[in-house]
């Protein structure tokens, strides 16, 4: 038997996936503040950027532990992007379900894919922006990637939104709060409170 099959309705394993600049950090964030949530702390190989604190953005690790801890069995999912590896540990995990509170994966939709095989009642949410143009922004108003850096952030970004299908649910993050709204709401009731709306033809992928 899947020993991860313990999981049911109550808690709750909450997948967030989204492009780079939708939103889906500062969403699970802003879950974590309510204790019945708590967000699985991955590992990652990248340099922390300008504010981010080891331990609580993310583990920063070196390539060789990393490639240690692969070899170990310490990842429920890991993957590379943009050069960098990032994984999921069992042990985070179980930790937070031990405790009695639902768990929020912010991972890629590779890793999204990885973690529904394991935990197929896992609720998995695509978090969209309402347009590539307003992702393009948010990329550009973050002041952190070279020009680059952001033609490569939004080439993935046209690619990752097409896996938006594979996912229970999508939501689009145009103005935060109704997004954590309805986050909130799907999480807890299986429903959103409004249509989701984007632009049909930059998302076209999505319908098709």
């Amino acid at each position: 038997m899947n020993r991860y099959k313990i999981l049911s309705s109550e808690p709750r394993l909450v997948i967030l996936s989204a492009p780079s600049g939708a939103g889906k950090s500062s969403l699970a964030k802003a879950l974590a503040t309510d204790p019945r949530f708590g967000i699985s702390v991955s590992h990652t190989t990248r340099s922390p950027r300008p504010g981010e604190q080891d331990g609580v953005h993310y583990h920063f690790v070196d390539h060789a532990t990393f490639a240690h801890m692969v070899a170990d069995g310490a990842f429920l999912e890991h993957a590379q992007v943009f050069g960098n590896r990032y994984g999921t540990t069992r042990a985070a995990v179980e930790s937070l379900l031990s405790e009695g509170r639902h768990v929020i994966l912010d991972i890629d939709w590779q890793g999204a894919r990885r973690i529904k095989a394991l935990w197929p009642e896992a609720l998995a949410i695509f978090i969209l922006p309402p347009s590539l143009e307003a992702l393009e922004a948010r990329l550009r108003g973050r002041g952190q990637d070279d020009e680059s850096v952001i033609v490569g952030r939004m080439d993935k970004a046209r690619a990752e939104i097409a896996h938006a299908r594979e996912f229970d649910h999508i939501i689009v993050n145009d103005e935060f709060d109704e997004a954590l709204a309805d986050l909130k709401t799907l999480i807890a009731e299986g429903r959103v409170r409004r249509p989701l709306r984007y632009d049909p033809g930059l998302f076209a992928p999505i319908g098709a």
